[in-house]
């Protein structure tokens, strides 16, 4: 019996937790399930909680042998697509990158919270620049830097942070698309750096969705 993959998102015009670790599942080539379940609505909360422990989004539920393993977390999830299918490369081989995109991508995880608040994933809209206090411009600067420092370092063998594309993209690709909805200026290796992310073939599937969701007053 073939393993099955199922992952429960939410809106995907607002799910910036959901977008990462589908664009991962993407990159692995395998297929999978998608379950989407609507965000802010009056049910939402028990939808997501028949699947899911942590009552989020997103899940992934692993069948196989009679048994299903669910995975709950962005990073969880990804890191264990990254174990089941080493040959999608979903960290860098090098170690020294590696150790760099991990850092990278954990602080995504756990850091940003003036800048997630100001600039909530609006993907399918392009919305005037809002007023950004200090914090959050620092914490753009901050993420600028990652970015240059992956690219100028480790990114020389393709156009991703680390060449190849990798878990620390799918960690920073919803930021990518808050900077662009809320036309946040940003130049040079890391304005390069987004487009390649905005220019990927998952990112534009995943845009199509979320400019759906909005043409249907869903989002």
């Amino acid at each position: 019996m073939s393993t099955l993959y199922s992952l429960i998102i939410g809106t995907k015009n607002w799910s910036s937790w959901s977008l990462r670790p589908w664009l991962a599942l993407k990159a692995t080539g395998i297929s999978f399930d998608e379950i989407v379940i609507a965000l802010r609505q009056p049910d939402t909360a028990a939808r997501i909680g028949e699947h899911s422990p942590s009552g989020k989004v997103p899940v992934l539920k692993i069948t196989g042998n009679g048994q299903t393993q669910t995975v709950f977390d962005s990073l969880a999830i990804c890191e264990t697509l990254a174990e089941q299918f080493p040959n999608a490369n979903l960290w860098p081989k090098d170690k020294n990158a590696r150790g760099f995109a991990r850092s990278i991508a954990a602080a995504m995880h756990s850091g940003f919270p003036d800048l997630r608040s100001t600039l909530p994933m609006d993907f399918a809209r392009r919305i005037e620049t809002p007023a950004l206090s200090d914090a959050v411009k620092n914490q753009i600067a901050e993420v600028e830097g990652y970015w240059n420092e992956a690219r100028n370092h480790y990114g020389k063998g393709g156009e991703f942070l680390f060449g190849e594309f990798s878990i620390a993209d799918c960690m920073y690709a919803p930021v990518v698309s808050r900077f662009v909805t809320y036309n946040i200026a940003i130049k040079g290796t890391a304005r390069a750096y987004m487009d390649a992310v905005m220019n990927r073939d998952a990112m534009k599937q995943w845009g199509e969705a979320a400019a759906a969701e909005v043409a249907q007053g869903k989002a």
